[in-house]
């Protein structure tokens, strides 16, 4: 069977516009997390998030011949993670535009405020209730879901497969499983996966404020506040940015003398049919992909050594996921270090998968893990290792990824360390 490999990254996130400065902030146990400038959260039961550093800038991130006229904010950082992750793969003439494609877990585009006021205001002053603004087609567009997917296909010159996935929260784990199988079953040499994604707009700190999934006792010390795995956990925070790789075909990536950060190994999905907010307090369905995972890629469980969790800091979240890792590990879930990164950069939803494997990558690569910060009181009900407080040295062969998103749609990635002398 054919494998895949990741010969390039890029991010933008909350703790760096790159992936190097991503991943210093990661083992430097950095928080990202602070005031929400995104609009004018005054008033608002919830004002903080990981949110993108301020010196962004997209003209110099993105690549000049990347069409980003009708781009939103979330697309932006997409275009920036993928122009760093082909410059990082060297790929650029490796092969031909058939055999190139793309899989992204992307933001689901949304009207802004503005756009929604002046729907309000055309209804209430015309008395008919069936008004609608006419839009100009620049508007259409950029609130077009697919637009940033085409953009990045076009900067890629791909004429291969491209797939959009909006499953939440799993969306660029399924993104980064997809582009495994089309490796392996021969639809394309390279791909680009990944996700991006920004809910740090008013509606989605109010959509979320209202179903009482993210906490709002820290917005005077906002960098205590994403508590994975932590006894004062009260819910996650939001945050946002974009997480790209480049995979490609192991047998030709070699050929063209690729530098290897590591192998894909295995992919595994699910679904809980539980509820929506709610994981299941038994561990179902991320018991599923778990195991999938593993068996797919062919490791015993004892081969793994690092999980890097889904751990939002919701109270459910990391009850279901900690039951999930013991009944799939056994006794080996005590000899694993299981680390969360959204307790330094908040909740990346379309993008939080692909965060969790550049943390796998780093720390095959360094042989360090991030620490889980914030965790000061341990919840007795959570026992394993969740690499409090400091990153840890150890040695690292072979990782476990998870997300486990809004909806109960699973996905779990196995990532290995890749050897050249391997059959």
């Amino acid at each position: 069977m054919r494998r895949a490999v990741i010969t390039g990254m890029g991010a933008v996130t909350p703790l760096g516009v790159d992936a190097e400065t991503t991943w210093r902030g990661l083992i430097a146990g950095r928080s990202g997390v602070g005031r929400l400038t995104t609009f004018d959260c005054t008033g608002f039961p919830v004002r903080i998030g990981g949110q993108v550093p301020d010196d962004f800038d997209p003209d110099s991130a993105i690549r000049p011949d990347a069409d980003r006229r009708w781009i939103g904010r979330p697309g932006r950082f997409g275009l920036a993670a993928v122009t760093e992750a082909l410059a990082d793969a060297d790929c650029a003439a490796a092969y031909p535009p058939d055999e190139r494609g793309l899989a992204m877990g992307a933001s689901v585009g949304r009207p802004d405020l503005p756009h929604l006021l002046e729907i309000a205001r055309v209804r209430s002053t015309s008395g008919d209730p069936t008004a609608f603004v006419t839009q100009p087609p620049q508007r259409v567009m950029a609130d077009d879901q697919n637009l940033a997917l085409n953009a990045m296909a076009r900067m890629l010159g791909a004429s291969g497969p491209m797939v959009g996935i909006h499953t939440a929260c799993s969306g660029s784990g399924h993104a980064i499983g997809e582009a495994l199988r089309m490796i392996q079953e021969g639809d394309a040499r390279l791909m680009v996966a990944g996700g991006y994604d920004s809910l740090t707009t008013w509606a989605d700190i109010l959509g979320f404020g209202l179903l009482g999934a993210m906490t709002d006792r820290y917005n005077d010390n906002p960098r205590a506040a994403s508590r994975p795995f932590d006894n004062e956990r009260s819910g996650f925070v939001i945050g946002e940015g974009a997480v790209a790789f480049v995979v490609e075909e192991r047998e030709s990536a070699r050929a063209r003398g690729a530098h290897i950060h590591a192998e894909i190994r295995g992919y595994g999905a699910s679904l809980n049919a539980w509820r929506i907010t709610d994981s299941p307090p038994d561990g179902a369905g991320a018991i599923e992909a778990m195991e999938a995972a593993i068996d797919d890629s062919g490791s015993d469980i004892r081969d793994i050594d690092v999980v890097v969790a889904h751990g939002t800091g919701t109270q459910g979240n990391d009850v279901s996921e900690t039951r999930a890792i013991k009944k799939v590990f056994g006794d080996h879930a005590y000899r694993l270090a299981v680390t969360s990164p959204k307790s330094m950069t908040g909740h990346l939803t379309a993008a939080a998968a692909a965060l969790n494997v550049l943390v796998g990558v780093g720390a095959l690569r360094e042989y360090t893990v991030p620490p889980t910060i914030n965790l000061e009181i341990p919840d007795r009900a959570l026992d394993l290792d969740y690499v409090p407080h400091c990153a840890r040295s150890m040695r690292v062969s072979t990782v476990l990824i998870n997300a486990l998103a809004f909806g109960g749609a699973n996905t779990s990635l196995v990532i290995a360390s890749h050897r050249e002398d391997s059959p």
